[in-house]
């Protein structure tokens, strides 16, 4: 029996050993096929029995070096002023829907304060319920605020390395264009900046997210109880 078992592992041994070479073969044979000057540009890495091919530029005949470290600095600067793009809209999309909410909270809580002893126990019941919702969507988008902004600070600190890049490359024009983005980008962010300092500023002085629910006079609170219940036998 163990004779046996060591003949099957020789046999599965050369098969592995024959398709090995077989697969380099055609490794060989399909890499053959490409053009010369295109093979020259790849460097061939081998990894776990596969072929992993990675594109290495070689300096083209009419560019120096200069040039094309120019290029990919221009490259750089439109990737970080989209990514500066993106992080904006969001900061300021987020930081506009929270300063919307929190004057909702404020005229909300206002009203509620101002009538709430007038109000049923189930009018009152309704209106603090909305209120416990709007105190948690502030809550959720105060967190989305503080998401963005790191988002949104990250982008201002690449475009700003990336302008600096390509200045030192010679890309003036690309660094013009990065050092333009980041002033509106920051322009923009500041404006919206003044609404939430203000928003933020109302919701702590109307106490609107940590006030206390009003206490229904006993005899308000037993209104809706039928007269059944009140009977005594």
């Amino acid at each position: 029996m163990s004779a046996f078992r060591r003949g099957f592992f020789c046999i599965g041994l050369s098969y592995a050993s024959n398709l090995g070479r077989l697969s380099g073969a055609l490794v060989r044979r399909q890499a053959m096929k490409i053009p010369t000057v295109i093979r020259k540009n790849w460097i061939s890495l081998s990894a776990i029995g596969g072929l992993c091919a990675v594109p290495f530029s070689q300096k083209q005949d009419n560019l120096s070096h200069e040039a094309l470290v120019r290029r990919a600095s221009s490259l750089v600067t439109d990737s970080t002023n989209t990514f500066l793009s993106q992080t904006t809209l969001a900061l300021v999309d987020s930081f506009t829907q929270y300063v919307k909410t929190i004057h909702t909270l404020v005229t909300l809580h206002k009203h509620y304060v101002a009538s709430g002893s007038k109000l049923t126990p189930s009018e009152e019941d309704s209106v603090w319920q909305v209120i416990v919702r709007q105190r948690q969507e502030v809550s959720d988008l105060r967190e989305d605020c503080k998401r963005f902004e790191s988002n949104w600070m990250m982008a201002i600190n690449l475009s700003k390395l990336a302008a600096e890049t390509a200045c030192n490359a010679g890309a003036d024009q690309a660094s013009v264009t990065a050092q333009t983005s980041l002033q509106v980008a920051q322009s923009h962010v500041n404006q919206i900046r003044q609404l939430f300092m203000e928003a933020e500023k109302k919701l702590k002085e109307s106490k609107a997210e940590d006030s206390q629910r009003i206490k229904l006079p006993a005899a308000m609170e037993e209104e809706d109880i039928p007269e059944a219940y009140l009977r005594e036998d």
